[in-house]
């Protein structure tokens, strides 16, 4: 077993000793004792050790533990907020003695008792999101970390991190894929904080930001409908992350072109239409396991029956994820407001999703997306980057008329 691996088994132990036994007994101190020793083994040869915990995938540094696949206190980790974790050289026994503790209160949900601890705050060790960038890129020390007891979301780091990956995309041509993988993380901590799910949608501030707000609420849109049919959570959050990155393409797309008011010209059309063959090559390109993000980027304006772009020159039936993140993008882009157009109201739009049944959208798909508005209409929380995502309370007696039988108009260009 490599260093890393060892020191996080035994991390995991002492975690697990914590819980049967009392604050000082010696099984508890020994545990300790021996999960810190690793830590200096492996500090030996790598002074500032940086994991990685995204599901059951474990990262030490840019390379995946294949030795610790099965181990599920990554998701443990993850799930409490602590998505990436680094070490200093000179931490102390002390400071890694109180940071177990306050894993463990993270991990069942504790208050922690901090009278007996010293009163400055610890620096050698930090851990938070992966994406939640600082200054020049550092990690936000413990302190300032939300508590993930309560729902208290903002989605300003998120949508701030699709602006880097964009930004990076275009400038180097790289994909950062840990940020892609941890913003749907994110987004999923959020909508699963309270005892309900809770649907957070980004409100678009300028029009030049809408590929940010779009991604984002398509990913959410996407995770909650997958889940409302029943999926389980690793095809979850790959549908995720494909709506994050369907439309990844249009970083390719001028903005003059993106942000036109009126309509496109045919030239300008045909640059638009781009977009989805870009945005696969990227995603293949950076990662070939990212397949169904890239299936989802190539076929989400393929329509039902065989129309929309880019042209198939065999018709075949789309991925499922594709046919989920189609009605989801519909569904987002018609809500928001454009340059050349209102938005549209939720009624307004469900009803124009159901008119394409058969030959835009799949009639499966938009069954579980109606029954899904209708179900957790209640749940949306439309937000601002600063605004706390927080659910409204359900009233259980509230009769409420489904969405999607107001008269529909023709789509707008």
């Amino acid at each position: 077993m490599t260093p890393a691996a060892l020191f996080l088994t035994n991390f995991a132990q002492a975690l697990s000793t914590m819980v049967l036994y009392r604050d000082g007994h010696p099984a508890r101190e020994r545990s300790t004792d021996k999960a810190y020793a690793r830590l200096r083994d492996l500090q030996a040869k790598d002074p500032r050790p940086l994991f990685s915990f995204l599901g059951t995938e474990v990262v030490y540094g840019n390379v995946s533990i294949r030795e610790l696949s099965d181990w599920d206190w990554g998701t443990r980790l993850a799930n409490a907020g602590i998505q990436r974790l680094e070490f200093d050289a000179d931490v102390s026994r002390e400071d890694f003695e109180v940071f177990l503790s306050e894993v463990l209160a993270r991990l069942t949900m504790q208050a922690i008792d901090t009278s007996g601890v010293r009163t400055e705050r610890r620096t050698s060790i930090k851990f938070g999101a992966i994406g939640v960038r600082g200054e020049q890129g550092t990690l936000k020390p413990e302190s300032q970390m939300l508590p993930t007891a309560t729902i208290a979301y903002t989605l300003g780091e998120e949508a701030e991190t699709i602006r880097w990956m964009h930004e990076e995309v275009m400038t180097r041509g790289e994909l950062p894929l840990m940020e892609a993988e941890t913003v749907v993380r994110s987004l999923s901590m959020a909508m699963h904080g309270d005892n309900q799910i809770v649907i957070p949608l980004l409100q678009l501030r300028e029009f030049d930001e809408y590929t940010t707000t779009h991604s984002l609420n398509v990913s959410v849109l996407a995770m909650a409908l997958a889940e409302f049919m029943g999926m389980g959570p690793k095809d979850v959050r790959s549908f995720g992350v494909a709506g994050l990155l369907h439309d990844l393409g249009k970083v390719r797309i001028p903005k003059e072109i993106l942000n036109k008011p009126g309509k496109l010209s045919d030239a300008e059309f045909a640059v638009m239409r781009r977009h989805p063959v870009d945005g696969a090559k990227i995603i293949v390109e950076s990662d070939r396991q990212l397949d169904v993000a890239a299936i989802v980027a190539y076929e989400h304006h393929i329509m039902l029956n065989g129309g929309g772009y880019p042209s198939m020159r065999f018709r075949r039936d789309c991925h499922q994820a594709s046919k989920i993140v189609h009605v989801c993008d519909v569904y987002d882009a018609l809500r928001t407001n454009r340059p050349y157009r209102e938005a549209w109201e939720a009624e307004r739009v469900v009803g124009h999703i159901q008119k394409g049944i058969g030959h835009d959208f799949d009639p499966d798909v938009v069954k579980a997306f109606t029954g899904m508005i209708n179900t957790w209409e209640k749940r949306v929380a439309v937000v601002d980057e600063s605004m706390q995502v927080k659910a409204p309370a359900p009233d259980p007696h509230e009769d409420r008329k489904p969405v999607g039988e107001a008269p529909v108009a023709p789509p707008a260009s």
